[in-house]
């Protein structure tokens, strides 16, 4: 008889004292270390008796002491099922507690920094959540139809893996559209695929920092999950203050060696790099064999003005590495982005792409390359430029005109949030508390300041939330402030 559990249960020789005891026991452990999963229905207590050779009366008896201690419950007609919500129990002799534990970690990880930003966790029901898009205006069964016929293609193909660089077709049709979207100097050799911005900043990270020596500047306020990947490769992190023109390049450190920026629209305060600060900035970076990481993650949504050159089409020293994300332009949940890399790193970071993952998710490489090739993205980033766009003027709208007391929007034109700082000394975080009880989400822009006086605001997202739900949630918001 084959087993019933996914894992081997070794008891006494049949008419020993301790069957019972020992069968309890080890479907106990199971339950306890997660093998056997919270809401899995267990196999009959016929099943199992005849499984491992013991009387049904033992099974029975081992199934009623685990139900007597809360491991399991038992649904009418249906069984017995390990309990969702298990009973507390004491460290089993022999165990390590967290100072063992932590022994073991990486220095690093053993007190892991807040990477997610609070608006990602956020369920009220009228959240100004940044980083996410509406994905109900996304043509899901669209991209369902070029999903089988990648699927179809695929089968078709010799089984190997693919190009840690990324699928070809993909690379060249990102290539073809920063061209023309995002004013980006590329081709399809230049590009490689990554799973997400995220993935781009730790491979960088990776690749460009030595642990102890490498100086790293980073804006102030800025990305946390940027600070943590440098962070986590034992990069010096120099913080370089931001103001209307985007990162002050007068204040960066002689000796950094990377200098990230987000210069299309800042995170969080939305202020594009000035010309005269691009210019500066580049100049740095060639004087001082510096390198440049340009984060434009959400480039394609720019509502007035002539978009600025890209750092990258403007470098002259092949010393920008460019990061471009589809989790703006499409979904979060795609998890796809790219690097157009300088050749002279382009094969070691393929190598650490290598070393990561091996490559991303064939289908969606192929999926993707067809969405964009046939015109679907371009389509698609219009519609929802006019969507985008329409919702920033209602917010921006409603903002000048209530709470002009309170509030003073940070000028933007692009991207898919809204920076305002206080006009006085009001305690954010209160706010933002007193909203989440009128089902409203803000965030103060003191969570984006790594370190020194953050400036008292808040941040607003409109990606996923919509023009009449913007007025609704606004004059909620106004309750949350003194009369």
């Amino acid at each position: 008889m084959d087993p019933v559990l996914p894992f081997p249960i070794n008891l006494p020789p049949e008419g020993s004292r301790t069957l019972l005891r020992a069968l309890h026991e080890q479907l106990r452990a199971a339950i306890l270390d997660g093998r056997l999963q919270p809401g899995l229905q267990l196999p009959p207590t016929r099943a199992l008796a005849t499984a491992y050779g013991v009387s049904r009366n033992t099974a029975v008896a081992a199934y009623d002491l685990l139900l007597s201690e809360g491991y399991l419950v038992t649904r009418p007609r249906s069984g017995a099922y390990v309990a969702d919500v298990l009973p507390q129990t004491r460290n089993r002799k022999g165990s390590t507690g967290d100072r063992a534990i932590n022994r073991r970690l990486n220095a690093f990880w053993r007190a892991p920094p807040a990477i997610m930003p609070a608006s990602l966790r956020s369920t009220a029901r009228f959240d100004f959540r940044l980083g996410v898009t509406d994905k109900r205006l996304f043509p899901f069964e669209l991209w369902r139809r070029l999903s089988a016929r990648a699927l179809r293609a695929f089968a078709g193909q010799a089984t190997t893996y693919g190009r840690p660089q990324g699928r070809y077709a993909l690379r060249d049709a990102i290539a073809k559209h920063a061209s023309f979207a995002r004013a980006v100097a590329c081709q399809a050799d230049d590009i490689v695929v990554m799973a997400g911005s995220q993935q781009a900043f730790d491979l960088l990270a990776r690749i460009l920092v030595t642990r102890g020596r490498t100086v790293v500047a980073i804006e102030n306020p800025g990305y946390p999950a940027l600070h943590a990947a440098l962070a986590a490769v034992g990069a010096r992190i120099v913080l370089v203050p931001v103001d209307g023109e985007g990162m002050i390049v007068d204040k960066l450190p002689r000796d950094a060696h990377v200098i990230c920026v987000t210069p299309s629209h800042q995170f969080p305060l939305g202020v594009a790099m000035s010309m005269r600060r691009r210019a500066a900035l580049l100049e740095f970076a060639q004087a001082r064999d510096a390198v440049v990481v340009e984060d434009d993650y959400d480039g394609e949504f720019r509502f007035g003005g002539r978009p600025l050159d890209a750092l990258q089409s403007l470098d002259r020293t092949e010393s920008v590495f460019y990061i471009g994300t589809f989790s703006k332009s499409l979904f979060p949940g795609i998890r796809l982005g790219f690097v157009v890399a300088p050749p002279w790193a382009r094969r070691a970071l393929v190598a650490a792409k290598l070393c990561a993952d091996m490559h991303c998710a064939v289908i969606e490489q192929d999926t993707l390359a067809a969405f964009i090739s046939e015109g679907h993205m371009a389509r698609h980033l219009r519609k929802m430029r006019e969507v985008y766009g329409a919702r920033l003027r209602v917010l921006l709208t409603c903002l000048r005109n209530d709470f002009s007391r309170w509030l003073e929007p940070i000028p933007s034109i692009a991207g898919l949030h809204v920076a305002a700082f206080a006009t006085s000394s009001m305690d954010m975080d209160a706010i933002a508390e007193r909203a989440r009880e009128l089902d409203v989400g803000v965030y103060p822009l003191r969570d984006y300041y790594f370190r020194g006086r953050a400036k008292p605001g808040l941040v607003f997202g409109y990606g996923a939330i919509e023009e009449r739900d913007i007025v609704e949630g606004l004059s909620r918001l106004r309750r949350a402030y003194p009369k």
